[in-house]
């Protein structure tokens, strides 16, 4: 089996985490064991393009227990935990391609090494996968029957895809599932965020001044943990809609600019390019911290950072200290990346248990219906994003009530009216 990782010997605590994991996704688990009877995915070859975490790990399994052959790389450089992968590659025989810390080469390398595999499904968080497969792999478009995607960066990009009608094939966007946005986004990020920016900075943030540059389940959940902390929070937006909904949520608005003068920790999770950039750098008092929440490296515009540094130094794990004219310091986290993945260990087991069991469900799906589907962006079907949440109530021993058949027909009916 042909695998790249850092390390084997790792594989025995990257086991643990897996099965650490797993105890607290138990919709993902019954999943796993419905596939484990019925084989669904027999014969289906996945490339999957995801964060190589202990949650991930799971739905690999779950994917394989279905009958599929799987093989994984990483969707961000920083993002792979080594010793889950090791696991992968030891413990369930599944070919892992990616290495914590891996070089631009490294990483695209590997994502090769994934479309080597003649796969016939691609799974991504970010779209680097399809967007590969579209640049310089065409010939292997015509064995792929569909794909699905992870996050919201992904989804802007497929979905440009599809308007310019280059979109190569069927894929369903797990991103917009309500059980993934609404509590991955919002909650997942929300949490994991704050952790990563924590262990990285040993920071209080009661009392500091914190800075969310967008809005959007993503920024609302940091927004929200940062302030349920003590910060001060202010939030940094380009739609009016969603600006007016931060004001109304109890958050400050104000233009980056306005608000980089006395910010302590600036946040970004926009998905769009250059959100702090020069004419933010030069706003920004000493001692100010950079993070990005955002999947790409790009919310930063680290090159220019570093062209108008004097100096520059690594001081603490994943911080790097830029000294700027007057000997100003501003500190960036995580080289820019997914601080929550590069400092931290990504979401919580309990949210990404519907993530991805939105990503299973999705997979056996575009099996089950490839022929029928056009070269378009698809929503999770509204039977599967519902027995999803049925299930997670269900994990958590909570009960809903039931419409009777009055207030059905009341529902559908037009003239009971007062």
């Amino acid at each position: 089996m042909d695998y790249e990782i850092k390390d084997i010997s790792l594989a025995g605590e990257g086991k643990l985490k897996i099965e650490w994991a797993g105890g607290r996704m138990p919709v993902l688990r019954l999943i796993r064991e419905r596939f484990q009877k019925e084989k669904p995915l027999k014969g289906l070859k996945v490339g999957a393009c995801l964060h190589v975490t202990s949650e991930t790990a799971n739905l690999m399994i779950t994917l394989k227990e279905g009958g599929a052959s799987v093989y994984l790389c990483a969707s961000n450089p920083l993002s792979t935990q080594d010793d889950v992968a090791a696991s992968l590659v030891k413990d369930y025989e599944i070919p892992v391609f990616a290495i914590k810390g891996e070089d631009r080469d490294s990483y695209y390398q590997h994502i090769q090494k994934v479309l080597d595999s003649g796969l016939q499904y691609t799974m991504d968080d970010g779209a680097d996968l399809v967007s590969t497969l579209h640049s310089s792999r065409r010939e292997l478009l015509p064995n792929i029957i569909g794909g699905s995607e992870e996050t919201t960066t992904g989804i802007i990009r497929l979905r440009a895809m599809e308007k310019d009608g280059k979109l190569p094939y069927p894929l369903i966007s797990v991103n917009d599932a309500n059980t993934k946005y609404l509590f991955d986004n919002r909650y997942g990020t929300g949490q994991s965020t704050i952790d990563g920016i924590l262990r990285a900075t040993n920071k209080l943030l009661a009392g500091s001044n914190f800075v969310v540059c967008g809005y959007g389940w993503c920024g609302r959940g940091i927004a929200t943990r940062a302030k349920g902390l003590g910060a001060r929070v202010t939030v940094t937006e380009v739609s009016p809609l969603k600006a007016l909904e931060a004001i109304m949520d109890g958050f400050e608005v104000k233009t980056l600019v306005e608000a980089c003068p006395t910010a302590d920790i600036i946040v970004t999770a926009t998905g769009d390019l250059h959100v702090v950039r020069e004419e933010h750098f030069i706003k920004l008092k000493d001692g100010a911290i950079l993070s990005n929440s955002g999947h790409f490296n790009v919310e930063i515009d680290i090159d220019t950072l570093e062209k108008i540094s004097n100096g520059k130094r690594r001081i603490r794990g994943f911080i790097d200290e830029y000294i700027l004219e007057g000997g100003k310091k501003i500190y960036l986290l995580a080289e820019g990346r997914l601080v929550n993945l590069a400092c931290a260990e990504g979401h919580p087991s309990e949210v990404m248990d519907m993530s991805f069991a939105n990503q299973a469900l999705s997979c056996e799906y575009i099996k089950d219906n490839a022929k029928t589907l056009k070269n378009k962006v698809y929503n999770v079907p509204t039977v599967i994003d519902e027995e999803i949440a049925r299930l997670k109530l269900e994990s958590m021993n909570t009960s809903i009530d039931v419409l009777t058949p009055e207030q059905k027909k009341y529902l559908a009916s037009w003239d009971m009216g007062t």
